[in-house]
């Protein structure tokens, strides 16, 4: 009979958690055999065990995570904290990390930022309180890092990299694939390219700008061929500096976007403006999410795996756990250019 629906307790109704004690008795056993039975630590026979899991299920019992850990002084349960869950990137990467916890037997606790430091290092706090094996972030500066390193909390940073060399770190090699999208666009004749950027000081802006840079310089094009437009990360703003950007007189033949969200914006802006993407704007990006392939004409892009990064900074992280002491690595994964119809030859 189930916990929920004895003693008067209808169902929904918020009743007391069964505990081990509660189990070996309704099993007529010791608490050290039904601890054995469910654990599955030390010897127990079949019938015994069958009959303490029976009771176990009966009362709904749920074994107390924290207290075991406490115990043990070992834990289960991974930390992650990402920048913004309404960005597709950051969904595709949580969703990668929740997959490989599952599959290494560790549960997540996962927190969004939002974008805010302050609320990184709250969720750095509550994570070395409830004694996480380790920590899985996408970094907003140093400190947080530093913070639960400080703890002999384990740590991976993933996507940007601020503690190289004191931590795992799992990130895209973003400066080749901003050259090689640059690359690409000199190549069709674009001589008025702009990279649109939200942060130049990140390793991830940092990196893609460099890129950018210096597939211009390869081109034998001049530097101010290579406009940089910087715009806060937010869809409706950035729109509005790139119109700006699109109504001058020597406007760019192309926009490079760092990310997805300024391509929205780009996209938009081109819109609002009655240009013809790819016959009066050729448009890349880095990041490809879906509405990429949904409008017409499709968006060339970088394209980052980010679920196989989920599941690769949960390896390091395994890794680091069994060899603490191991000097700090980097990983460095390919990203691919999908070349698509948003990129043309100029036309004037």
């Amino acid at each position: 009979m189930a916990r929920s629906t004895k003693a008067g307790i209808g169902v929904g109704v918020p009743h007391p958690r069964a505990t081990m004690k509660e189990v070996a008795k309704a099993a007529g056993v010791s608490l050290s055999t039904a601890s054995r039975a469910l654990t599955g630590r030390g010897y127990v026979s079949a019938d015994v065990r069958d009959r303490v899991k029976q009771a176990a299920a009966e009362l709904e019992y749920v074994p107390d995570a924290m207290a075991r850990n406490l115990r043990q002084q070992v834990s289960r349960v991974i930390g992650v904290i990402v920048s913004d869950l309404r960005d597709p990137f950051y969904v595709d990467l949580a969703s990668g990390l929740s997959q490989q916890c599952r599959r290494r037997g560790y549960a997540m606790m996962l927190s969004d930022n939002g974008g805010v430091e302050k609320r990184e290092l709250e969720a750095a706090e509550t994570f070395v309180s409830s004694r996480v094996a380790g920590v899985i972030l996408t970094p907003m500066s140093r400190e947080v890092s530093e913070y639960l390193l400080g703890y002999g909390i384990p740590v991976v940073e993933v996507d940007r990299q601020f503690a190289d060399g004191l931590c795992d770190a799992v990130v895209v090699d973003n400066r080749g694939a901003a050259f090689k999208v640059t690359q690409a666009l000199a190549g069709l004749g674009h001589r008025r390219i702009a990279l649109v950027i939200d942060e130049i000081t990140w390793t991830t802006g940092r990196d893609r700008l460099s890129g950018f840079k210096e597939a211009i310089a390869e081109a034998g094009l001049p530097p101010e061929a290579g406009i940089v437009v910087t715009s806060k990360l937010d869809v409706a703003q950035a729109q509005a500096v790139i119109a700006k950007l699109l109504s001058r007189k020597d406007s760019p033949t192309a926009v490079f976007a760092a990310n997805n969200v300024l391509a929205e914006a780009t996209w938009r802006a081109a819109e609002q403006l009655g240009k013809t993407i790819p016959d009066q704007l050729s448009l890349a990006c880095f990041d490809d999410v879906r509405w990429m392939t949904m409008v017409s004409p499709a968006i060339t892009t970088v394209a980052q795996d980010a679920v196989a990064m989920g599941e690769t900074a949960v390896d390091q992280l395994m890794e680091r756990i069994r060899k603490p002491s191991r000097p700090a690595c980097t990983i460095m994964m390919a990203a691919t250019m999908e070349e698509r119809g948003s990129t043309a030859r100029p036309t004037r």
